[in-house]
């Protein structure tokens, strides 16, 4: 996820007392077409800048395959590479820095991604960050229950053996429907609760409880707006985690 732009539907919310949803506006799919516009914009006005800032996508990627392969935990490859993207809106907060400086015509050097950490609202941007990855681990702790007692007497000799059951058996494709069953809601529920939320606080510096209603809020104000945005964020996913993570530092 690279900016605010790219993941981001534009700002819809006005000022309101903390800790209640902001006022939100409808959000339709030409606003999500210009937002993805503008994200093109940042990325080609500063590519290597946000190139060098995205690393951290697939370079964690890597690492995560390589820690499911060293210790033999094959089941959590693919919940750690999907859950990943969980702690995506998070993860961007310092492209979503670059993006607001740029809009507002500041310098964007890349060592101004790191100015969040000077933001008054750096502490509920932690704890929403916090909150993630608590979800995150919740997923993985969840994704292991349901190999445990689906496919846990299979041995985990190499890759081979868990693709093999899991691919050729009804308990592997149990595994495989109620794992992705789930991984929906899990996506649903952080989508929900930040498709403006961070972007918000680093920018209005309200508070987390403020930003989460008030991103809940856009998501029940506008339904096929969003579902649009959430295909289109999946999609480009998808794309950008094809070539070994590759794709994400441009997603």
């Amino acid at each position: 996820m690279a900016d605010t732009h790219i993941h981001h539907p534009p700002m819809a919310a006005n000022d309101a007392a903390p800790a209640d949803a902001l006022p939100v506006n409808e959000i339709d799919i030409a606003d999500i077409k210009d937002a993805l516009r503008q994200g093109y914009a940042d990325f080609m006005a500063q590519p290597s800048h946000l190139l060098f800032i995205a690393l951290i996508y697939p370079i964690a990627g890597v690492l995560l395959a390589r820690l499911t392969v060293s210790y033999n935990i094959f089941p959590l490859l693919f919940p750690l590479a999907s859950g990943f993207a969980l702690l995506g809106p998070f993860a961007a907060i310092g492209l979503y820095e670059i993006s607001r400086r740029r809009e507002l015509g500041m310098d964007t050097s890349w060592k101004h991604a790191l100015d969040v950490l000077k933001s008054p609202g750096i502490g509920q941007i932690a704890t929403l960050g916090a909150l993630l990855t608590g979800v995150f681990l919740a997923w993985l702790f969840s994704a292991w229950i349901i190999y445990g007692w689906l496919l846990g007497d299979v041995p985990l000799d190499s890759f081979g053996s868990f693709m093999t059951p899991l691919l050729t058996t009804a308990n592997g494709w149990t595994m495989i429907i109620l794992g992705n069953a789930l991984g929906l809601l899990f996506a649903i529920l952080v989508f929900s609760m930040t498709v403006i939320s961070f972007p918000l606080m680093l920018d209005r510096h309200v508070s987390m409880a403020t930003a989460v209603k008030t991103s809940i809020a856009a998501v029940e104000k506008s339904p096929r707006g969003m579902l649009y945005w959430a295909l289109t964020i999946t999609a480009l996913l998808v794309l950008g985690s094809l070539p070994v993570l590759v794709g994400l530092i441009i997603v």
